[in-house]
């Protein structure tokens, strides 16, 4: 399957919001939920439409990961960027029918293909203890386990601490 990586976009809207309508569940497993709010129309397109004025700011990237008939299979984002250290938080997720497919890997590689045109030196990124599959993504794509907090979290009766990684760009002047 090939796949691409799409900036967000105000066109997106209504097939994100049906992208996570329709993985809601599946994704609160992975990670804490978004809360019932997220999920209203109307908070949803407000929420989308201060995503791509922040996008348009420069402080964060939103991208669409789609297939070759832009279906939505994930989203990739890259935020909180500090322009003076050039250091970005990853975070991404991809819709249930997708997993186990490489979609997240080559999202990702595709993603740190455009960081050198972003001029970001550093990404952090962090996943769930439980969340295997995310840590084999990171890695894959040449991310670093820092260390793991130390701080234990309970989601979905399991007690779970986050992950840390690192991403440093060897192009990055």
């Amino acid at each position: 399957m090939d796949i691409l990586i799409e900036k967000l976009l105000p066109k997106d809207a209504m097939d994100l919001y049906m992208f996570e309508l329709e993985n809601r569940t599946f994704f609160e497993q992975m990670v804490p939920t978004r809360g019932d709010d997220y999920y209203k129309p109307e908070i949803f397109k407000r929420r989308h439409e201060s995503l791509l004025k922040e996008q348009a700011e420069g402080g964060s990237y939103y991208y669409l990961i789609k297939d070759e008939n832009s279906s939505i299979l994930g989203r990739m984002n890259l935020v909180d960027i500090d322009g003076s250290q050039k250091i970005g938080h990853l975070g991404y997720r991809v819709g249930q029918q997708h997993t186990g497919k490489g979609v997240a890997k080559e999202a990702l590689k595709l993603l740190l293909e455009t960081i050198t045109v972003l001029d970001i030196k550093q990404i952090n990124a962090k996943t769930t203890t439980n969340n295997i599959a995310s840590q084999k993504v990171l890695e894959i794509n040449g991310f670093v386990q820092t260390e793991s907090n130390d701080e234990e979290f309970e989601m979905n009766g399991q007690k779970l601490k986050f992950v840390n990684y690192i991403w440093t760009n060897k192009f990055s002047s």
